[in-house]
């Protein structure tokens, strides 16, 4: 078996989950993404990336339905790809069903919306094609209500019938060196087939042991060590103000570290923000560092921002300037490459829709090395 696992990314969004996993040593090989100003996004960063193409090819519109890829044609090839990677790969599939439907500030609809319904068609996706091991990301909300939490222990009982042995983790971001407190549930399954060949012995456990699963291996920053630094809270607003960074925190995990590390104002999407015909004296009152309100949320430069969630009315205001974030510091927040870029043509809902929908990459590379170092136990 190669060393190097191969993707079959779905949901793929501009790519910032794959990224974390090829950069880890992973080969992708087949992306698929339904909406189609992403995945031009997708293709566009690659080439500036200089990422070679996937083996299998992008898929976009009815191709990259996950609901089409359970019937007829599409299933069919997709199960052929399948079969004919694994001649001589580890196969993977990786994805981040669209969330509002479980989300506690969005549709709350659950597994009745269209987006909850996608959750449940990838893992019918995962049962039909058994890959050796996947990955599924989504929302704490499906952990926080009842009705959610029934939906979520159904899909891990379909899965374990299919063989898989499971390990589930309510993860923050801020935990891999992202300057970002964004919490969301990332469940594994790793194939009973895959465990016996890599030699680990689970006897007849349908869970991973805790100790099996080397969740904290990539955790630089524990979540009960980030939150008890006295970051600074909220001071009046005043554009161009010069901060020095206090010295009892740590400065790589404040919004002004990547702001500088990514040169956000000569990146290439430096002068994308929204610019509103009104509502500019607003933004001057709002003190630097205040994200208590749903909306008009000001970061603070010498510290770690709420979640990158742009859609909903969800206004971020630049910690020192009169305006709303720019797309180059998007990009910063959720800890990407300085030299990951957004096509120009892309409108800017479009941009920040798929920021905010995106894995941050460092949080995808730890997810995407503590996999690797699992399937490594038994090499």
């Amino acid at each position: 078996m190669s060393l190097r696992p191969c993707i079959f990314s779905f949901f793929a969004g501009s790519g910032f989950l794959d990224l974390g996993f090829e950069s880890s040593g992973f080969n992708i090989v087949y992306v698929s993404e339904i909406f189609s100003p992403f995945i031009t996004a997708y293709r566009y960063s690659r080439e500036i990336l200089n990422l070679p193409l996937p083996e299998y090819g992008y898929h976009e519109a009815e191709a990259a339905d996950v609901t089409k890829l359970l019937k007829g044609k599409q299933a069919q090839r997709l199960w052929e790809l399948v079969q004919d990677c694994r001649k001589s790969n580890i196969i993977g599939f990786i994805g981040g069903p669209p969330c509002p439907d479980f989300s506690i500030g969005g549709k709350n609809q659950g597994y009745l919306g269209d987006n909850g319904k996608l959750s449940a068609s990838y893992i019918e996706l995962i049962c039909r094609n058994l890959p050796d091991f996947f990955l599924f990301e989504n929302v704490k909300g499906l952990w926080r209500t009842k009705k959610h939490r029934l939906f979520f222990d159904s899909l891990k009982q379909q899965l374990k019938q299919a063989d898989y042995i499971l390990t589930e983790r309510l993860i923050n971001s801020i935990e891999y060196g992202v300057p970002q407190d964004r919490q969301r549930i990332i469940l594994l399954g790793f194939h009973n087939r895959l465990i016996k060949e890599i030699g680990i012995k689970i006897g007849s456990e349908i869970l991973l042991p805790e100790n099996l699963f080397p969740w904290g291996n990539h955790i630089l920053y524990p979540q009960e060590k980030v939150f008890a630094y006295p970051w600074r809270k909220c001071e009046p607003f005043q554009e161009n103000s010069v901060i020095p960074c206090p010295e009892d925190i740590p400065q790589e995990l404040t919004v002004e570290y990547w702001f500088r590390k990514n040169d956000v104002s000569q990146h290439p999407n430096a002068e994308q923000y929204f610019q509103p015909r009104a509502g500019i004296r607003k933004f001057a009152s709002v003190d630097e560092g205040d994200d208590s309100k749903k909306s008009f949320k000001r970061l603070h430069r010498w510290r770690y921002s709420p979640t990158a969630c742009y859609g909903n009315n969800e206004v971020h205001l630049h910690p020192y300037k009169v305006r709303r974030i720019s797309v180059a510091e998007a990009l910063a927040i959720q800890s990407l490459p300085v030299n990951f870029i957004l096509p120009e043509n892309m409108s800017l809902t479009n941009m920040f829709k798929t920021i905010g929908n995106g894995v941050p990459y460092l949080a995808s590379k730890a997810l995407a090395q503590s996999i690797l170092n699992f399937l490594a136990t038994g090499i």
